[in-house]
């Protein structure tokens, strides 16, 4: 397949979509099978935009590992390698999928499976900034988070668990204060949004379906 930027790779972070384990916050209003459903969905239509935009190659970094059948299913549905998330926190499992992914490629966007409002375009931005001047980018989130950095050389500091409070909205502005200690030069696409709450779920439904 003939890629846009083929010295690049995009690593999408996904779980396997088990009823009670995924989308666990839309479950006050869905039931567990039916949020699993909406993970399902979200990550399908992620893959079938960046396969149909021939943007750089993809890889899929699956937790607790690529034995699930929903996994193998993709594999089969669109050129996507398969890789196995590491043990620990997620700071640690995003710089180790980085710095395998800089082992072949020049640069690394990591990204969840859950950011509707990423476009094409922002990450043809993001890459070109990359290309650019830019150490690290970001997808910054409405939440006080982000659903993609990319990089083009390791930045263990930078992703470190310690004092990075995950999954809350305190984490964008604490990587923002990591850049600027590290003296990395930065870029940020436009600000995005999540599918994480029924009220995500229904902005979701509102505008894509």
């Amino acid at each position: 397949m003939l890629y846009q930027h083929p010295d690049s790779v995009v690593q999408v972070f996904c779980k396997a979509p088990l009823p009670g384990q995924v989308k666990t916050r839309l479950m006050t209003e869905l039931t567990a099978e039916q949020a699993a459903q909406v993970h399902i969905d979200l990550t399908e239509r992620l893959l079938a935009r960046l396969h149909d935009a021939a943007l750089c190659p993809l890889q899929l970094w699956c937790s607790p590992s690529t034995d699930h059948a929903f996994f193998q299913h993709l594999a089969l549905r669109y050129p996507i390698s398969l890789h196995p998330q590491t043990d620990g926190g997620l700071g640690r499992r995003m710089a180790d999928a980085i710095d395998t992914g800089l082992q072949q490629f020049k640069h690394v966007m990591l990204m969840g499976c859950d950011c509707p409002t990423l476009t094409i375009a922002d990450l043809g931005q993001l890459l070109a900034a990359l290309n650019n001047h830019a150490d690290v980018v970001l997808a910054p989130t409405e939440d006080g988070g982000y659903s993609l950095i990319g990089v083009k050389q390791p930045q263990p500091l930078v992703l470190s668990d310690i004092d990075m409070p995950w999954g809350t909205p305190q984490v964008l502005a604490r990587t923002r204060a990591r850049l600027k200690q590290q003296r990395l030069v930065s870029y940020e696409s436009a600000l995005q949004w999540d599918v994480d709450t029924p009220e995500d779920w229904r902005r979701y439904q509102a505008t894509y379906l």
